[in-house]
């Protein structure tokens, strides 16, 4: 069952195709059929021409299909009389994203999210979808907020929506809080197209497990880890949701909070499927959303991932396009191979000491939690101790260097 849209020719049409095939059995679906029209404007109607929609019509009877899906977003006067025509129940691919996010929502803030976000698309869609949520059944686009039981009135949609919004603010405030214990602490946030990869990585390079599966949208909440990267040097790394083609409105506005993480990220790690047929597209669609949070100008790594998956003449051509169109900084992983990484932690970790600011720092031998923190957080160059007075020269963060200076009996010196 698949009602796939588009302009484009030839192999973007194809990766569309592909993409909504996926998304439909990530969303439990089986496809029966596909159907593709190139239009230069929508029809007000069906979306389609009159003859198309007649011929999607026959195809539903023939197939059996018992859902109708359209790779665009349709009206909810064209889903209606698509409904009428047809026989069955038709969605767009905005009611398909959501209703895959309903179901892979896990924490208390990933579903309210998704709750609001639904909400807010169905609103202009009530008279069509349902005369009260409470009749929601089981399937594809019929999971979510209905479990809650909630009204369909207009009213009342609008307070839950207002309530959703303060119980989101409450948690990024909580959010907020604890995102301060995390100063002075380098922090790197993966992002990327979805299934680029971006849960493996943080699995092979914390060593911790986390939930990865080869489906789109296998995690929604982020995930933060310390990653170890030699000499005493360690990272904190975020996976985010990950990005899609026309990604609903909707979400992008609902995930902002989530996405907090990636806005006060040091770096961000911009992860891209290097074996994927339409790479460069995903890339510009995780750039473009990037620019929509306001993220465009961030610091940014631009990490090639499944590089197992290319053969040696394929890696070897990207490389080469990527030389001639240089960015700030490129890397090529593979999270089945623990050696590509390497570069990987060498790069934060150099990026961590180039942050580091040199200091002399005199302190009382009985603070040995100072002593400690220069350890932990630092690099101590050399020690040494007169009588009771410890002298320490090192390299430390910022946050460390104004930690010290909050230290009663601590002396610091910059730039020895």
């Amino acid at each position: 069952m698949g009602a796939p849209l588009g302009t484009e020719a030839g192999a973007a049409t194809q990766e569309h195709l592909a993409e909504l095939r996926r998304l439909t059995d990530t969303a439990g679906g089986l496809v029966a059929g596909e159907l593709v029209q190139r239009i230069r404007a929508p029809g007000s109607q069906y979306y389609l021409g009159k003859g198309k929609a007649g011929e999607l019509a026959d195809l539903v009877r023939e197939r059996e299909a018992e859902l109708v899906i359209f790779d665009e977003e349709l009206t909810p006067a064209q889903c209606k009389n698509l409904e009428k025509l047809c026989g069955v129940r038709v969605m767009d691919r905005t009611e398909l994203i959501l209703d895959i996010f309903a179901t892979r929502a896990r924490s208390y803030e990933a579903r309210m999210q998704v709750e609001l976000a639904q909400l807010q698309y169905i609103l202009p869609r009530l008279r069509r979808m349902w005369v009260h949520l409470s009749r929601i059944q089981g399937g594809i686009g019929f999971r979510g907020p209905g479990e809650t039981q909630l009204e369909t009135d207009r009213r009342l949609i609008g307070t839950r929506i207002a309530e959703l919004r303060r119980k989101l603010q409450a948690v990024a405030r909580a959010q907020a809080t604890q995102r301060k214990g995390r100063r002075g602490r380098y922090r790197a946030a993966l992002v990327g197209y979805t299934n680029a990869g971006k849960s493996s990585l943080l699995q092979t390079l914390s060593g911790s497990r986390q939930f990865v599966e080869d489906r789109l949208f296998a995690t929604l909440d982020p995930s933060t880890r310390a990653i170890p990267l030699g000499d005493g040097y360690e990272a904190l790394l975020t996976d985010t949701v990950g990005f899609i083609r026309k990604l609903p409105h909707h979400l992008i506005a609902s995930f902002r909070s989530t996405l907090e993480e990636t806005r006060e990220a040091d770096v961000i790690l911009h992860v891209v499927d290097a074996s994927h047929p339409g790479r460069d597209g995903q890339r510009e669609v995780v750039r473009r959303v990037l620019d929509e949070l306001g993220l465009g100008k961030r610091p940014r790594i631009l990490v090639f991932n499944k590089i197992d998956l290319l053969s040696g003449d394929d890696l070897l051509s990207l490389k080469k396009r990527v030389a001639s169109r240089p960015e700030s900084r490129v890397l090529y992983t593979s999270a089945t191979k623990s050696s590509t990484l390497e570069p990987l932690r060498q790069e934060l970790k150099g990026r961590i000491r180039d942050r580091l600011q040199r200091i002399s720092v005199e302190f009382p031998a009985r603070a040995g939690r100072v002593l400690s923190a220069l350890y932990e957080r630092g690099e101590v160059l050399s020690r040494s101790q007169e009588g009771t007075t410890v002298k320490v020269v090192a390299k430390a963060p910022p946050a460390l260097v104004g930690w010290l200076r909050t230290r009663g009996g601590v002396r610091v010196v910059d730039g020895v």
